[in-house]
């Protein structure tokens, strides 16, 4: 079950987004490609649900370098660059939006359960301006 070049993978997650004083929960999809070996390049899409008048967007293009530690358990460091955006929708009465380029930097662990179908866990750290925030990720893959 080793990673080779050119293996490929989409899934699906459940994001906790924290920051200083703000946390939601969130829904997203992702695209695994492995450019090298080792090397695998994943850009991901991220929806916070709204809460408190405020929904949340974050697009972001990562890099992962994996570490197989059996044939069923790969360790990674991530890091990356994207947008986030949030906006704020007080009664209808008013709406404010704005978005700025984030980098992050994360690791995470996949378990393979069969040749095509693994389980994700992943914390990732954005740092955007103002909007710092960590992101706990759990979620399914399905390589082809």
């Amino acid at each position: 079950m080793a990673q080779q070049k050119g293996d490929m993978a989409v899934g699906g997650h459940l994001a906790f987004g924290t920051g200083e004083s703000y946390s939601n929960m969130g829904v997203g999809a992702r695209f695994q490609w492995n450019a090298a070996d080792k090397i695998r390049l994943e850009p991901s899409f991220t929806f916070f649900l709204k809460k408190d008048f405020v929904s949340m967007w974050d697009i972001s293009a990562n890099v992962h370098y994996l570490f197989p530690m059996s044939d069923k358990l790969i360790l990674y460091p991530s890091a990356g660059i994207g947008m986030m955006g949030v906006t704020v929708d007080i009664l209808g009465l008013t709406t404010y939006s704005s978005s700025e380029v984030n980098l992050n930097v994360g690791g995470g662990v996949e378990f393979r359960l069969t040749e095509a179908l693994s389980l994700i866990g992943e914390l990732k750290y954005n740092i955007a301006g103002n909007w710092n925030h960590a992101t706990l990720f759990a979620g399914v893959a399905y390589r082809f």
